[in-house]
């Protein structure tokens, strides 16, 4: 018996790369799966409907459930079809892994309104519009008097979480999805909702466009073990959706064979005045600071330098 038996699952973008592994291993585990995938180009133009419908069609081969489902989840009434598409089919949800996006790479200065507003409304309201939707009905349920473990998984990025030049759009979206995970749980506890993020490192269509990281990924390739193999990444995903996990409000990184957790933004250094801080004042004060944020804070450990 698989750890995801029984259990309704929507994977977003899961035609290719890693979400298409997130869907095969959730059917492996017992899941029923909604592959949910555009088919679109990885700038987000056209669309194909043999790429959702080729994984499901992969899943009922090996004897697992499985439906295709099309709509764009940055369209709002796509999303709700999409949720719907899960409780038609399958008569409930328990899983929601939002993965899909596309990239428009670009240095901030070079890049126009419509390439930052497209990468924003594939990965960044794409995610909210079917969480949205999903959580109506998981409210619904609750309210209902059903208490069964829910699960939502959100996609973020180093690039979103460390910066990375010339994707000014994409970090912002994947920020902002780390951002709104911790949100979620927050609020959806009640509703017996567990909310996490992930932020993978593997190869995809995406990052190998992605300047420099794809002739990283083929000339670090080790045969014994391939780290950079997007089916390294869906066990952490598989595992947050199980029943009887209990994280809620984390962000994971993983990359091959590691995991590690953030823990959000810390105060590492801090400047305290019993009044009003003069601007030659702050100056003094905070002169011990690197220019830089990626230099190390000598003494690195929040302080509180008083100001009389």
């Amino acid at each position: 018996m698989g750890t995801l038996e029984g259990r309704v699952a929507i994977v977003t973008g899961g035609g290719r790369g890693v979400g298409r592994e997130h869907a095969l291993l959730f059917a492996r585990e017992g899941a029923k799966v909604v592959v949910n995938d555009l088919g679109a180009a990885p700038d987000g133009a056209g669309s194909d409907v043999s790429a959702a419908q080729a994984v499901a069609d992969e899943i009922k081969a090996l004897g697992g459930e499985a439906v295709a489902n099309t709509d764009s989840v940055s369209d709002w009434a796509g999303a709700e079809r999409l949720v719907q598409t899960a409780l038609d089919t399958f008569g409930d949800l328990h899983i929601l892994v939002n993965n899909a996006g596309i990239l428009r790479d670009r240095v901030l200065v070079n890049m126009s309104e419509e390439e930052f507003d497209l990468v924003v409304d594939v990965h960044l309201k794409g995610s909210f519009a079917v969480t949205s939707h999903a959580a109506r009905y998981w409210r619904t349920q609750a309210k209902a008097g059903v208490q069964v473990d829910r699960a939502l998984i959100n996609t973020s990025s180093g690039s979103g979480l460390h910066g990375n030049p010339g994707q000014v759009n994409y970090a912002a979206a994947k920020a902002g999805i780390a951002a709104m995970t911790i949100v979620a749980a927050k609020e959806l506890e009640r509703y017996h909702v567990r909310a996490n993020c992930i932020a993978p490192v593997a190869r995809t269509r995406l990052t190998e466009a992605t300047p420099g990281l794809g002739e990283v990924m083929q000339s670090t390739r080790n045969d014994a073990f391939d780290v950079w193999d997007p089916a390294n990444i869906s066990p952490l995903v598989a595992m947050l959706a199980t029943e009887n996990c209990v994280f809620s409000g984390h962000v994971f990184r993983v990359m091959g064979g590691e995991v590690g957790l953030y823990k959000g933004w810390n105060v590492v250094e801090q400047f305290e005045s019993d009044k009003r801080w003069t601007v030659e004042e702050l100056a003094a004060a905070t002169s011990r600071v690197p220019a830089r944020p990626d230099a190390e804070i000598p003494g690195s450990h929040v302080k509180s330098l008083r100001n009389n």
